[in-house]
C-alpha cells in the first residue's frame, strides 16, 4: 500500500487525526494535511467531525450542569435542616404560636376594629417584620 493510500485510509476509515497520521506515517503534518486536503471527501469529513465534536462538548456541558445542579440540590438541603435545627434549637424546641395566643398575650398592643372585625396594631408600637399586624377574629 503506498503512503497517500495509507494516510487516506488512517483518516477515513480509522478517525485518524493529522498528527497521529503524520507519526505513523513519519512524515511532516504539513504533507499530511496536503493528501487529505486534496481527497474529494475532505470537506464532508470535516464537517462531519465537527458536528461529532459540537455534540461530545454539548453532552459534557450538560452531564456538568447536571452535576452543578445536584451538588447545589444537596447544599441546599443540608443547609435548609440546619436552618430547622437552629430555629428548634432557639425557640427552645416550641412550637411556633398562633397569632390568635400572640394577640392575647399582647393584648395591650391591639385596639378592635368593629367595621373589619379584626384586631390591628396601635400605631404607636414599633415591632419587628415577624409581628402580625392585623389579626382576623371571628
Amino acid at each position: 500500500m503506498d503512503r497517500k493510500k495509507k494516510i487516506l485510509k488512517l483518516y477515513y476509515e480509522n478517525d485518524y487525526n493529522i498528527i497521529n497520521i503524520a507519526n505513523e506515517c513519519k512524515v511532516t503534518k504539513q504533507y499530511v494535511s496536503k493528501i487529505i486536503k486534496g481527497d474529494s471527501r475532505y470537506n464532508d469529513e470535516k464537517q462531519q467531525r465537527k458536528i461529532e465534536t459540537q455534540n461530545r462538548k454539548n453532552d459534557y456541558k450538560n452531564k456538568k450542569m447536571k452535576q452543578i445542579r445536584e451538588i447545589k440540590s444537596q447544599q441546599e438541603a443540608i443547609l435548609k435542616q440546619q436552618h430547622i435545627q437552629a430555629i428548634q434549637e432557639l425557640s427552645g424546641g416550641h412550637p411556633a404560636i398562633s397569632n390568635r395566643a400572640f394577640r392575647k398575650w399582647n393584648a395591650s398592643a391591639y385596639r378592635y376594629s368593629e367595621k373589619s372585625k379584626s384586631f390591628i396594631l396601635k400605631k404607636d408600637i414599633i415591632t419587628g417584620a415577624d409581628v402580625p399586624k392585623r389579626i382576623i377574629w371571628k
